[in-house]
């Protein structure tokens, strides 16, 4: 395996039943991939037998653990203190339509908020100190 020096890491609140857990993580994930650079995530191109092209596959291994609410939160804490890229997703943002989301996520404080997923994009050495205690999502 190739040794890279970013690492990338999503991390899903065990508590969270899969089908907004899976909400939660493609929202994330879209987020982060509209600021992600396309060189640092080693996008590639995969050619199959036939030549059809299926495009930006990453080269990396993308990591996916749990942990509860808390432990997101700390991760995101640390994460803007150590300038490491990442999107949060929270419960308030899945109770109705946008605004709805917006405005009661505007009415929240952090500690009221229920994380339910985290991706993270960063320094190998620091994404994997945080997250090593972590276990895989199943």
């Amino acid at each position: 395996m190739a040794n890279f020096d970013k690492k990338l890491v999503i991390v899903i609140n065990e508590k969270v039943e899969i089908g907004k857990a899976m909400n939660a993580l493609s929202f994330a994930m879209l987020g982060f991939g509209a600021n992600a650079n396309k060189d640092e995530l080693k996008l590639n191109q995969y050619i199959d037998a036939d030549g059809n092209v299926h495009s930006d596959i990453s080269e990396m291994p993308i990591v996916i653990l749990k942990a509860n609410s808390n432990k997101i939160r700390n991760l995101r804490k640390l994460a803007m203190e150590n300038n490491v890229q990442f999107v949060d997703f929270v419960d308030t943002m899945s109770i109705g339509t946008y605004q709805e989301e917006y405005n009661l996520t505007k009415t929240k404080k952090d500690e009221e908020l229920d994380y339910w997923a985290i991706v993270l994009f960063g320094s190998r050495d620091l994404v994997t100190e945080w997250t090593k205690k972590f276990s895989l999502y199943k």
